[in-house]
């Protein structure tokens, strides 16, 4: 390994909590390189400080007392968090955790937030200036519904007369903006269906009720995927749930945590345990891959405030996605035939991160005439990674374009995938190749075949 990446005299920093977990964890690698072959950035440039085993290496730099320089940062910045590495280490190292410690102290580089940090506050460290405006920008931004479906108002003016592409393909706004460009190219059409917060308070179970569920409408799914939240709403009255869409509900606060956020993300996940505490459900299911796996962390992310930590653990216990919630309940409602052939996308945060596979490849299978087909990478991440797509662009196009290579080989009509991140960068990067090809998440395809509800 490179020992010039991160270089200087050791830096003091408290010897709290919070560090000597993170010493653990590190120590539980042992530079077996398992990790390597399953890491997209590692497939992409062959640097070993681009894979987890490298990664890891410079926190245990940090941890030392190393300052944090420009280039150690950029390595973390170009990890995708896919968490692909947990599934393929046969240690049980929790990168996760590793991973978002050096996105938050990347993150605060250079701030007075950056007290407590390995090497204290280092200016050298801080990002350049667009690329901080365009962080601030992304999380002033797609947290927040109300603000990003204003923002998406003049985006569909522009669909409606076809400019996006013509300003896309320009070049001009990537000159400005690189993150501005590739969200021109990542839109997708204005979706029919009920808008984010019209929802209705509560869906009665059809039948015999078997559950009280709370339902996480999320932030960018409420805005650019409406028919999901409908679908998954029907899908789970039609199991025998009634559905509890709490309005005082927000942001998750996972697009936070994974980019290094953590102090926002502890505000988003306050107001979110305090809103299905009040809803008083069985179970919280969660339609968006992301989301699902930052609520389950919760009591990680207040490990250091106890009274906080004890809700935090109460709600977790409680959530689950939905394919994880409707494979344990079990079938009520009949299925009818939906005659597709269909590739089924594992969504990293869903797939490695929760470690969640068999159970939306089981309840897809129980659709008659569904005929699903694997895809040969169905477990490699797309490049979309909550914001990553945005930050990193070229890195995720051209992995993007592996994935759309991998579907359009599939034979499939259909491409299925549990996460709204996902299905934008693999629609954008099949109709870059030309491809057209319908999309959907798990929950549209049982509300097709339970409730006859035509696929989008």
């Amino acid at each position: 390994m490179s020992d010039d990446v991160v270089q200087g005299p050791p830096a003091g920093h408290g010897a709290d909590g919070a560090e000597e977990r993170l010493r653990s964890v590190v120590k539980d690698c042992v530079h077996c390189g398992f990790c390597l072959p399953a890491c997209p950035t590692y497939s992409l440039w062959g640097e070993e400080m681009d894979s987890p085993r490298g990664r890891i290496h410079l926190v245990s730099q940090l941890l030392d007392g190393a300052p944090l320089t420009p280039a150690a940062g950029e390595h973390f910045d170009r990890c995708l968090g896919c968490m692909a590495c947990m599934t393929a280490c046969p240690s049980g190292v929790r990168y996760d955790q590793i991973i978002e410690a050096a996105r938050e102290w990347t993150e605060s580089a250079g701030s007075e937030s950056a007290e407590g940090a390995p090497g204290g506050a280092v200016p050298g460290a801080e990002r350049p200036l667009r690329d901080r405006v365009t962080r601030e920008a992304i999380f002033a931004l797609f947290p927040y519904p109300q603000r990003l479906r204003l923002a998406v108002a003049p985006l569909r003016a522009l669909q409606r007369t076809g400019a996006d592409w013509v300003l896309a393909r320009s070049g001009l706004v990537g000159r400005v903006s690189p993150a501005a460009e590739q969200a021109l190219r990542l839109a997708p059409p204005a979706a029919r269906g009920a808008a984010a917060g019209r929802l209705p308070r509560r869906v009665a179970a059809r039948g015999a009720r078997r559950a009280v569920v709370g339902m996480l409408t999320g932030c960018v799914q409420s805005v650019f995927f409406p028919r999901v939240n409908e679908a998954t709403a029907r899908v789970l009255a039609a199991e025998g749930c009634d559905v509890i869409i709490p309005r005082s509900q927000g942001c998750c606060g996972a697009l936070s945590l994974h980019s290094g956020r953590a102090a926002e993300a502890a505000g988003f996940a306050r107001r979110t345990i305090e809103t299905f505490e009040a809803a008083g459900v069985d179970a919280i299911v969660v339609n968006s891959a992301g989301c699902g796996s930052a609520m389950k962390e919760y009591e990680r992310l207040f490990a250091d405030s106890p009274a906080w930590a004890a809700r935090a653990a109460a709600l977790s216990a409680r959530v689950r996605d939905l394919a994880e919630f409707l494979d344990d309940l079990g079938p009520a409602a009949e299925r009818h035939p939906v005659p597709v052939r269909a590739a089924y996308h594992d969504a990293c945060h869903l797939g490695h991160a929760q470690r969640i596979t068999d159970a939306p490849r089981a309840l897809l299978r129980g659709i008659p005439s569904l005929e699903l087909t694997e895809l040969r990478d169905a477990g490699v991440c797309c490049g979309s990674a909550g914001v990553y797509n945005l930050l990193q662009p070229q890195a995720a196009r051209e992995l993007g374009r592996r994935k759309a290579d991998s579907v359009s080989a599939s034979g499939a009509e259909l491409l299925i995938s549990a996460n709204p991140g996902c299905t934008l960068q693999i629609s954008a990067a099949l109709s870059a190749q030309g491809v057209i090809m319908s999309t959907a998440h798990t929950a549209e395809v049982l509300d097709a075949s339970i409730n006859r509800v035509p696929l989008p």
